[in-house]
């Protein structure tokens, strides 16, 4: 929807009309702004030109929206007094909504960092709010048969943004029959039985929402998105019914798979849930989608999901874990054994603070609950695992794998691509350079950890340091006392060797005893002075970082975006095919720089 700025300021009342939103499917949109509240509203106005069935669809879209109330559909408003005769051109009521200023999720899924898809909790909110809308909209026996990114909007809410369904234009109330026969939309998130006009229920939300979700996830639709409608339909019809994306390869060739394509932003345990959902959404046949257990059900139990991301420090690998409510971090410690095997005894597992978790807590304080942060932030919640055993990690990480499209054009980067191709495989080119450049920024949060836990633990050394010195001086004083004394003892005694009464053995434990005592107490507190004067050039020299620097990715990086962005943003008639010799060099260098850093690391930790 494109914003027109206005010719000349127009009131009504307390009312001033601020900007022209554009068009939507049945008339102009614009925003207005009470002068006195504040209160914002967007005044959709039906077109003149529309037939006599669209009108009673505009009719039947107010009549909904009035009626419903949830808070991820767009609430309805009240037509300010005396607009309806200032503003309409006709003699249909006006539509009046709550404005939401974050836009639709057609212009975030268009944000430049979103090109290989949203940020996983950016993804978790958004199947929060959606699901949420349509079985409100279900449960009230209403169909949006429309539901695509240009109809989702945001709001930001108090703590995360909050999206909400518009524009119910073609929305059906389910009747008698609770089916219907007629149709016309937007194809590309239409579900099968409406572009063959056939007879269809609530299920073409399912399709459709699943459609969407699939982009969301990748940064593209799954089925063929650049094909004409009957080609594509031929095509896509001959998926099986767990196939989640039908693409076609650098090569030309056509592919079916179960599995949501790399480079994405999900962990991988999520990843596989996902895929049996969308599996359960994008079944071709109407009577089998959605059916199997119930979709939202199944959706609602993934996100339940309590996930601990674990850093390896020993692998520089991410683990993710399913933690129940009550499940201790002693648990937790068990099932990280069998994936890394190392001991739940010789585990230390940090917060990025630098505290250590304690057996006994509950693991779910590391879980992260999206609905008390924004989704969009990288920097999300970490536990980072070292092995107390080693006194030296030695590197066992495995080197990223690349994109499917990288790996093509890295055997012949001088090979034409189609422009589509090609700007696909630049974005995953920058998405890869920028996935490396943040791994290296998670391990950096690691040593940091480790780095604050051992001024921590040395914080706490010197203190018992400084209490054995004390103690140490309060010994010595005792010591020098009962010295002194066996001294006047051992005088005393060896007067009384003049009358006979004497035992030279005796003499001669008490002097031994005067010897061990004097060197057990100043051997034992010099071993650990010295032991102590030895861990501070360790902790000194952890602290200089020398090879903290990682400048180059993010330069590699910035280089990768400009290069996207430039592709991204050509003018249409100089869209046509080039080579990727400069997003191939930009990727190998960005490897070879992350593996040679991480070698430096890994001598330092």
């Amino acid at each position: 929807m494109n914003r027109v700025p206005l010719q000349q300021p127009q009131n009504c009342g307390p009312w001033e009309l601020k900007e022209r939103l554009g068009t939507g499917g049945f008339g102009n949109v614009t925003r207005w702004q009470n002068k006195d509240t504040e209160e914002q509203i967007a005044i959709k106005q039906c077109r003149q030109e529309l037939s006599d069935r669209n009108k009673e669809r505009w009719c039947l879209e107010i009549q909904i929206m009035n009626r419903l109330d949830h808070v991820n559909v767009v609430a309805a408003r009240e037509v300010p007094e005396g607009m309806q005769q200032l503003v309409a051109t006709n003699d249909l009521p006006l539509m009046a909504m709550e404005y939401c200023q974050g836009g639709d999720l057609r212009k975030y899924l268009n944000i430049l960092e979103n090109c290989c898809g949203m940020r996983e909790g950016s993804i978790l909110i958004l199947l929060r709010d959606i699901s949420s809308a349509l079985m409100y909209l279900h449960s009230n026996r209403i169909i949006h048969r429309d539901l695509k990114p240009e109809n989702i909007v945001l709001q930001q809410g108090e703590k995360r943004l909050i999206h909400k369904i518009i524009d119910l234009g073609y929305a059906k109330e389910l009747d008698q029959s609770s089916l219907c026969t007629s149709f016309v939309g937007t194809l590309q998130y239409l579900a099968p039985e409406l572009i063959e006009r056939q007879k269809y229920d609530v299920t073409v939300d399912y399709w459709s929402f699943g459609t969407l979700v699939f982009e969301c996830i990748t940064g593209f639709r799954p089925f063929l998105p650049t094909w004409q409608p009957v080609p594509w339909h031929n095509k896509v019809r001959l998926k099986q019914d767990d196939d989640i994306v039908v693409y076609e390869s650098l090569a030309g060739e056509v592919c079916f798979s179960k599995h949501l394509p790399q480079p994405n932003n999900l962990n991988s345990l999520l990843l596989e849930k996902m895929e049996s959902w969308l599996q359960l959404m994008l079944k071709w046949s109407p009577r089998k989608r959605g059916k199997e257990g119930n979709s939202f059900s199944q959706l609602e139990l993934i996100l339940q999901l309590k996930l601990v991301h674990v850093l390896n420090m020993m692998s520089a690998k991410i683990l993710t874990y399913k933690v129940a409510e009550d499940e201790t971090v002693a648990s937790l410690q068990l099932r990280i054994e069998k994936d890394t095997n190392i001991p739940a005894a010789n585990q230390e597992l940090l917060l990025e603070a630098g505290l250590a978790l304690e057996p006994q807590a509950l693991a779910t304080q590391c879980a992260i609950d999206y609905t008390e942060i924004d989704g969009r932030r990288t920097d999300l919640p970490l536990v980072f695992l070292f092995d107390c055993s080693s006194c030296s990690y030695e590197p066992q990480f495995a080197p990223r794998t690349l994109p499917e499209n990288i790996r093509f054009v890295q055997t012949d980067p001088k090979h034409l691509l189609p422009y589509s191709n090609l700007r696909r495989t630049c974005g995953q080119a920058w998405h890869t350079i920028r996935s490396l450049k943040e791994d290296w920024q998670r391990l950096q949060q690691g040593q940091k950890a480790a780095l604050m836990s051992l001024l921590r633990h040395n914080s706490s050394l010197s203190k018992q340091k400084n209490e054995m010195v004390s103690m140490y001086q309060r010994l010595t004083a005792k010591q020098e006392f009962f010295s002194t004394s066996l001294h006047v003892d051992m005088d005393k005694y060896q007067e009384q060797t003049s009358t006979g009464i004497a035992s030279e053995k005796l003499l001669g434990v008490w002097r031994e005893m005067e010897q061990t005592a004097i060197s057990c107490s100043k051997a034992k507190v010099v071993e650990l002075e010295e032991e102590m004067m030895k861990l501070q050039p360790d902790i000194v020299d952890v602290q200089r970082q020398p090879w903290r620097s990682g400048e180059t990715l993010e330069t590699l990086e910035g280089k990768a975006m400009e290069l996207f962005r430039n592709l991204r943003e050509k003018p249409r008639e100089q869209r046509c095919p080039g080579d990727s010799q400069e997003l191939v060099r930009l990727v190998l260098q960005a490897v070879q720089f992350y593996e040679r850093k991480l070698k430096d690391f890994y001598t330092h930790l």
